[in-house]
């Protein structure tokens, strides 16, 4: 959500940052359904002035005995309150309407987003580690685990529908070391607290993170009105809605590994095979809520927790810097994590860290009480990021780590979480 002191006052900045997605403009409209609600505010502080004014001398004038007057005023009362009544629906509507058009505004970019379209002008940051080279011609994961007997999609379809896997024996269990991998570093060695949240969450809490109501084709709703979340990213968040922080309680940092649910609306005919476009999927997400002079810093920070999961494990990856176009909705700068997958002979997004500054916390009110300074709440800065997508690992690790005869070796890193084991075989 928008500061609307902030649009009176940079209409321009907005507009410019909307142009820069490919948007169109609109602070002439915010402003014209602004301004006819703050006019019908001032005209019913003038009623209700009026109206408390006549009232008073009501009684002064039937004590008087001027009986018409009293009359006269009694019947500018009831004229008044009928008014009133027209203009509180006039403001109401326009209330609803500023309300409703600031939900579907984009967070205002960042001044050093580069420009452009789409993910063809994405800034490369830097490339870490050098994609292995194969004496053989690399496979698919897909092809890699269904040789391997441990990766089903037919079975999953049977039972679900498209979008789905079935992973067993060692593919299962590196699934879930992966995962556990991952939070141990980033409790461990970045401090983050591990939090378990629920997969369900109701409307508001989506409304707060920014994915309704623009996104809700995307989403899975059940038929409480509970929806599925399609990251941890938003209870994790959700967990400082309406609450007012203590300046020594910020950096407030945590992490969960969860099922992610999608209905990748949008992605008709995208990644159709294999495991990188699912509608459940999991992620080690990551969530920091920080005072607004910090924010930029933790995002560098978070970039870097998300990068050592990716060294570690020996993957090469590159980062970039997501232009104007491609930057998603709530984000006002977006670091991603394309790491190199073998079987599509390119790099693929396995983590997006994201700035979202203040656009989150005004939509949730999370804010802050700065120490010492006499001044009142402040909103916080919200970021989040998947440390990593737990999926995609598992993609990248049998890719990259495949051997001619179908096996794959374990990354060092991994074995400890795999009792010991060093290679996964067919016969395994």
């Amino acid at each position: 959500m928008h500061d609307l002191k902030w649009i009176r006052e940079n209409p321009e900045a907005l507009d410019r940052s909307l142009q820069r997605r490919g948007d169109e403009p609109v602070s002439a409209r915010v402003l014209e359904i602004d301004t006819d609600r703050r006019a019908a505010q001032t005209r019913l502080q003038e009623m209700q002035e009026r109206r408390n004014a006549a009232s008073k001398l009501i009684g002064a004038a039937m004590k008087d005995g001027r009986g018409d007057e009293a009359e006269a005023l009694k019947a500018e009362v009831s004229g008044l309150k009928d008014q009133m009544e027209t203009v509180e629906a006039e403001e109401r509507a326009a209330s609803s309407g500023l309300n409703d058009l600031l939900s579907g505004l984009p967070n205002v970019l960042d001044d050093d987003v580069p420009e452009g379209a789409d993910e063809d002008d994405n800034r490369e940051l830097r490339i870490v580690g050098s994609p292995p080279r194969f004496d053989f011609e690399p496979k698919a994961h897909f092809d890699l685990g269904e040789d391997l007997g441990l990766m089903d999609f037919e079975t999953a379809s049977e039972l679900s529908g498209s979008r789905f896997v079935i992973l067993k024996g060692a593919l299962a269990r590196m699934e879930r070391a992966l995962a556990d991998f991952m939070l141990d570093i980033q409790t461990e060695d970045f401090g983050y607290t591990e939090v378990s949240p629920p997969l369900l969450v109701r409307e508001d809490a989506l409304y707060g993170t920014g994915q309704l109501p623009k996104f809700g084709d995307d989403l899975f709703r059940t038929t409480d009105e509970r929806w599925l979340i399609p990251t941890a990213e938003v209870p994790l968040t959700n967990m400082v809605a309406g609450r007012i922080l203590e300046e020594s309680e910020l950096p407030y940092r945590v992490t969960a590994h969860t099922a992610c649910f999608r209905a990748e609306a949008g992605a008709a005919g995208k990644d159709t095979r294999g495991m990188l476009r699912q509608h459940q999927f999991y992620k080690v997400e990551l969530v920091s809520i920080v005072k607004p002079e910090d924010s930029e810093a933790e995002l560098d920070r978070m970039t870097g927790c998300a990068e050592e999961i990716l060294k570690r494990l020996g993957l090469a990856y590159r980062v970039v810097v997501l232009c104007s176009g491609d930057t998603g909705f709530g984000a006002a700068k977006t670091h991603d994590l394309e790491v190199w997958m073998p079987g599509q002979d390119t790099y693929r997004e396995i983590s997006s860290v994201s700035n979202t500054r203040g656009f989150q916390a005004r939509r949730m009110n999370a804010r802050y009480r700065p120490a010492g300074d006499g001044q009142g709440p402040e909103h916080v800065h919200t970021l989040n990021g998947s440390g990593v997508a737990v999926g995609r690992a598992l993609i990248a690790v049998l890719e990259n780590y495949q051997n001619a005869d179908g096996s794959i070796t374990i990354p060092e890193a991994l074995r400890p979480y795999m009792g010991g084991r060093e290679v996964i075989r067919a016969d395994a």
